[in-house]
């Protein structure tokens, strides 16, 4: 079983409100939770885990991006787990939070040429997966987290984010 408990909060930024984010994010989530559980072999508890999705603005981000990981710059994502998982692992009854900034979330999709929903989709995807220990600290975890995010986006009618790109 692959239930979310998802919960949402937009603190700053010019995002919808948090009653117009919740089905976006439920409908991605789910789907991405429920491919994982099945391509993946990704386990779940039987009680819903629990994902904490925090809207928030360049300011706000940078702040925690300087914080947590001494970068002083804004992001466009931020994902710190709850708990430390191995992808396949199982995980605790709380994933963790996603922390997602507007403004740069916005410049992205102009430069990509991607509608805003598309980009915040991936980024929704990324850091969801940052929660079950994927990472793209090094080329061989990249290609993975990469690959993956590319068919989690396919199986959600979306094209390839990395396209031709050299993984990150």
């Amino acid at each position: 079983m692959t239930s979310l408990d998802i919960q949402i909060s937009v603190e700053e930024g010019e995002w919808p409100s948090e009653d117009a984010l919740q089905p976006f994010c439920e409908g991605v989530l789910e789907k991405a939770a429920a491919f994982i559980a099945q391509e993946e072999k990704q386990p779940f508890p039987e009680m819903p885990t629990e994902v904490s999705l925090v809207f928030t603005d360049d300011a706000s981000i940078r702040e925690i991006n300087a914080e947590w990981r001494s970068i002083d710059k804004p992001t466009n994502v931020l994902s710190f787990p709850a708990f430390p998982v191995l992808p396949g692992k199982m995980p605790g009854p709380m994933l963790g939070d996603i922390i997602l900034a507007r403004e740069t979330i916005e410049r992205e999709s102009v430069d990509l040429g991607k509608p805003f929903d598309e980009h915040l989709t991936h980024l929704l995807v990324h850091g969801f997966l940052h929660l079950f220990g994927y990472d793209h600290i090094d080329e061989g975890d990249a290609e993975r987290m990469e690959g993956l995010e590319t068919r989690i986006l396919a199986h959600l009618g979306l094209s390839d984010p990395y396209g031709d790109s050299d993984p990150v």
